[in-house]
């Protein structure tokens, strides 16, 4: 079993930048993939980004490709999600979660969620 805590959220303006944290309990977390979604009001939860077990995969959607990036450090239990180049569109919760099954861009392939931090960039 694994509990994430998300934190970093914030308020920014467009062109500015924020780095997330996904800290996770559990001595078993370096088994898993970790993913990052985010919600709009209104809107899905979407896929953004996700990391395999080990970090040698990573996979990003096509619409923060070049601006956001995925790391994880398994000897502090944590992930990390850089945000660089912040657009209004990017306003969202958002959620990391834990895989022990992949790391793909399906929500229902991750069964471990936190409970979200806010990321709001105005205009």
């Amino acid at each position: 079993q694994v509990q994430l805590v998300e934190s970093g959220g914030g308020l920014v303006q467009a062109g500015g930048s924020l780095r997330l944290s996904c800290a996770a309990s559990g001595r078993t977390f370096s088994s898993y993939a970790v993913g990052w979604f985010r919600q709009a009001p209104g809107k899905e939860r979407e896929f953004v980004v996700a990391i395999s077990w080990g970090g040698g995969s990573i996979g990003y959607a096509d619409f923060v490709k070049g601006r956001f990036t995925i790391s994880r450090n398994n000897d502090k239990n944590t992930v990390y999600l850089q945000m660089n180049s912040l657009k209004p569109e990017d306003t969202a919760v958002y959620y990391c979660a834990a895989s022990l099954r992949g790391s793909g861009y399906e929500k229902d392939e991750y069964d471990h969620w936190g409970q979200g931090t806010q990321v709001t960039v105005s205009s």
